[in-house]
């Protein structure tokens, strides 16, 4: 059983940034696609960003691009979403994903959907004030 957890959450100024982390308990997860979503209150969970297995590719959420960057640590088995520039409408439960037993809808073109995930870490809160 693969347990994800997520952390570097916390209060951030408008305009300022963080970087959180994800873990993986279990076997290593960090050759599989992975995800970033974010759900905000009264709001269904959306995509933020996602990386292939091998690492060398990665999407982003077009309210994102040039602001957040995905990235992982394949000595350490931990994957990254540095976000820079934030803005009080990115304040959300942030939540990283593993795709294993789904990992071929990743390739097959959903990476935005939560469906193609079946590893979930409990989420870590995110709050820009502006």
């Amino acid at each position: 059983q693969v347990q994800l957890v997520e952390s570097g959450g916390g209060l951030v100024q408008a305009g300022g940034s963080l970087r959180l982390s994800c873990a993986a308990s279990g076997r290593t997860f960090i050759y599989y696609p992975m995800g970033w979503f974010r759900q905000a209150p009264g709001k269904e969970r959306e995509f933020v960003a996602s990386m292939n297995g091998g690492g060398d590719v990665t999407q982003y959420a077009d309210f994102v691009k040039g602001r957040f960057t995905a990235s992982r640590d394949e000595a350490k088995n931990l994957a990254f979403l540095y976000m820079g520039n934030l803005k009080p409408e990115d304040t959300a439960v942030y939540y990283c994903a593993s795709s294993q037993g789904t990992f071929r809808k990743y390739y097959s073109g959903d990476y935005y959907r939560t469906e193609t995930y079946d590893y979930w870490g409990p989420g870590t809160q995110v709050t820009v004030s502006s």
